[in-house]
């Protein structure tokens, strides 16, 4: 049997659930098979056909509203009028790439530089985050003289050779390259430490010093501030500061991978990096920044830029393009104007104590954690034992789909809920989330019980 991977297996429609499509499910889903490479997966058993959407919701087909908790791509809502505006007015003057002038890749240059710390001062664009974390390795490996790279034990960087080399979560079937070290995640609610920092920086020198034992030389380590692909690891406050000065006394660069916890998401700062203290060496930014427009960024000291600048050249055709710039500056327009950063600590600290209710109504629910529109819920068979409950994750995430929310798992165990919506949730949808997850764990464990 192929092997399946935890972010693309895990919640995703299989040929054996095909009976219990209706017709033109089935019928999408047999034409998809004919057309399409076979890589590609959709989400649930009964896969959802959207047709449109508007802030925080979606609509199927059929008429059904659904209430999106899951998409960060749309990040400030899908189909926000701004970034539409934007884009079709500049699309209507001028689409083209970075090797003519143009002042709109530059305004947007100084406005996103301004939100970083002062060291990070230079900035390069593309279209996909694999693009930027695939650029910022090859940086990093161009200042330390390295080509060691160490990321978390479920980690997800992307799609290109060098990044899918350094992508755990995509699978046993997806080799890691002989020179990427994994570092088991900063898991407070299973990890027993007193110092949560401590503990995390000594498994990276310990990475670093296996890597010297074989020959390797140590280039960085690149990670997502809330290793979200990990189970949503949101530790303390700064515990990350000790991670980061092993790496700098090894010689090595921090990658801060922002494509999720970026852009105001976490709600206790614009960055997720910006929550521990920490300076980065290279930030890589993706989705988010265009709400939908394929756009990505690296954006670095340029110092440690100058190593891979200065002797190679880089061009990325539609990396940057006015178009793509003009999304992104909406963007950064709308999360000002609608305050959405306070908007995202303020109703994510509201949805967490409901889901803190849940958690004592169900002995399921192990943990409820995050920061921000970013939240982990944690399930398990055993709670003293925490033993994870795959099974009962993705019957839960099925029955919210049947209750029209949508959203995924995530962890190692495929066991924890990721509860990530678009920053235009509204404190009123939180009955509605709260109410369907209260619902589906209701009848799962009554299920359970029957069985």
């Amino acid at each position: 049997m192929a092997s399946r991977s935890t972010i693309m297996d895990t919640n995703s429609f299989r040929a054996e659930h095909a009976a219990g499509l209706d017709d033109d499910a089935r019928r999408l889903t047999e034409r998809r098979g004919r057309l399409l490479g076979g890589s590609y997966r959709l989400f649930y058993r009964k896969p959802v056909h959207l047709v449109r959407g508007k802030g925080q919701y979606l609509w199927d087909a059929a008429g059904h509203q659904y209430l999106d908790a899951y998409n960060n791509v749309a990040s400030i809502g899908h189909c926000h009028p701004a970034v539409i505006d934007a884009v079709q007015r500049q699309m209507s003057q001028l689409n083209t790439h970075t090797r003519y002038l143009h002042e709109t890749i530059l305004d947007y240059s100084e406005r996103l530089l301004a939100t970083l710390p002062a060291e990070i001062d230079r900035a390069m664009y593309m279209c996909t985050g694999s693009e930027a974390n695939d650029l910022a390795i090859r940086v990093a490996r161009a200042w330390s003289g390295g080509t060691g790279i160490i990321v978390s034990q479920e980690a997800y960087h992307g799609t290109s050779d060098l990044t899918s080399g350094a992508s755990p979560a995509l699978g046993s079937g997806q080799p890691l390259a002989p020179t990427t070290r994994l570092v088991a995640p900063p898991d407070r609610y299973r990890v027993e430490t007193s110092d949560l920092g401590a503990w995390f920086a000594n498994e990276i020198q310990r990475q670093i010093d296996d890597m010297a034992a074989h020959g390797i030389k140590f280039a960085g380590l690149l990670a997502d501030s809330i290793f979200s692909s990990d189970g949503v690891m949101v530790g303390p406050r700064g515990f990350l500061q000790p991670a980061v000065e092993v790496v700098h006394n090894n010689g090595g660069v921090f990658i801060a991978d922002e494509v999720q916890p970026g852009f105001a998401r976490t709600g206790e700062a614009f960055w997720g990096f910006a929550r521990h203290g920490v300076v980065p060496d290279i930030v890589t930014v993706g989705k988010p920044m265009g709400n939908g427009m394929p756009v990505s960024g690296l954006l670095a000291k340029s110092e440690v830029l100058a190593a891979f600048s200065d002797r190679i050249p880089y061009f990325n055709t539609f990396g940057g393009n006015p178009v793509s710039m003009a999304a992104a500056e909406a963007v950064l327009d709308v999360i000002a104007r609608e305050d959405l950063q306070a908007h995202s600590l303020r109703v994510g600290n509201r949805l967490q104590e409901e889901l803190r209710g849940l958690a004592a109504k169900y002995s399921c629910v192990g943990d409820v954690r995050g920061a921000g529109l970013f939240i982990g819920f944690e399930l398990v068979s055993d709670r003293e034992r925490k033993t994870p409950d795959k099974a009962l994750a993705l019957d839960v995430i099925e029955k919210l789909r049947d209750r029209f929310v949508l959203t995924s798992v995530a962890g190692p165990y495929g066991n924890v809920l990721k509860l990530r919506p678009p920053l235009a949730f509204q404190p009123g949808d939180i009955d509605w989330l709260v109410g369907a997850l209260d619902g589906a764990l209701a009848e799962s464990v009554q299920n359970a019980r029957q069985g």
